[in-house]
């Protein structure tokens, strides 16, 4: 499995990681935030069970910017964002396949433009 190599906040618009295989990859926090691994977010399962999330409340002020980021062992990063939530972590592996999310996505869209 690949590591990031470098992490840079861009504006609180996007989070960019590079790769230790030389892919640089820009992560709109929106995208993020609505998809964050946390068992609030996207329920959890427990001896073969599936619970759903809470239902969701109104949108707090700052949920799509980060306070801070910090490093989770040698496997993920832990975003806090301003909102006051922080329970997702983020591992390298998820990053990678919401890393390939994006760059599917934008190679459709980039094909739709040359149609």
């Amino acid at each position: 499995m690949v590591k990031p190599i470098k992490i840079k906040l861009n504006k609180q618009e996007s989070l960019t990681l590079e790769w230790e295989d030389g892919k640089i990859i820009n992560y709109p926090l929106t995208l993020l935030r609505d998809e964050s691994p946390d068992a609030g977010n996207k329920g959890e399962t427990i001896l073969w069970k599936h619970y759903a999330p809470p239902e969701k409340g109104p949108d707090k002020p700052g949920k799509y910017e980060i306070a801070n980021i910090k490093k989770v062992g040698n496997y993920a990063i832990n975003i806090y964002w301003k909102d006051g939530e922080s329970a997702g972590i983020y591992s390298w592996e998820v990053l990678e396949k919401l890393g390939e999310f994006i760059e599917i996505k934008q190679a459709l869209s980039d094909e739709d433009i040359n149609s």
